[in-house]
């Protein structure tokens, strides 16, 4: 019986020291989101996957995002946007597939940019020739400062606008079924 609970104790000793001595990776500085929107019967429309970078009191638009540049439109991967069914962007349509999601910050307004090449790093290998559409919105003061990048949509009758905001600044992107 001795020998019993010797084992059961030397087990346990065992068991407890292998889990207190797992060593986890530290968590992405940039985590990993998703933005969906859903129609009628909860029929996936658009679903939008991107990194959400932190302010951590850093100016960010104009000095770590610049203006007039080509921006992932948050951290690592290029931001992807894909469409379950055709929509409108504007005057555009856009088909159904996925896209690389691009933009350009300014001052005043953002260039938003749907570009056919997916599975990029940042900004590598990002060609213009491949833009499906372009369209400007313009840039908006948010009431409160956006901690970390945030992409939402927010319903409108016939779409919805694709709202993207950090820091103090946001913009809103109107789609529409086609």
């Amino acid at each position: 019986m001795k020998n019993v609970l010797a084992l059961i104790a030397l087990c346990v000793t065992v068991s407890f020291q292998t889990t207190q001595a797992q060593d986890f990776p530290d968590m992405d500085k940039s985590p990993m989101d998703i933005a969906m929107l859903r129609g009628d019967n909860n029929q996936a429309l658009i679903r939008v996957i991107y990194s959400r970078p932190q302010k951590k009191d850093r100016e960010i638009f104009g000095k770590l995002v610049p203006y007039g540049k080509i921006w992932r439109t948050g951290a690592n991967e290029a931001t992807e946007i894909t469409f379950y069914v055709d929509m409108m962007l504007n005057d555009s349509k856009i088909e159904a597939g996925t896209y690389s999601l691009y933009t350009i910050p300014g001052e005043k307004e953002w260039t938003v940019i749907l570009n056919k090449t997916t599975n990029r790093w940042g900004t590598s290998g990002y060609s213009q020739e491949q833009d499906a559409v372009r369209i400007n919105a313009p840039a908006r003061t948010s009431p409160a400062t956006i901690e970390s990048f945030s992409i939402a949509f927010k319903p409108t009758d016939n779409g919805a606008h694709l709202m993207m905001g950090w820091d103090d600044t946001f913009i809103q992107v109107p789609f529409k079924k086609a």
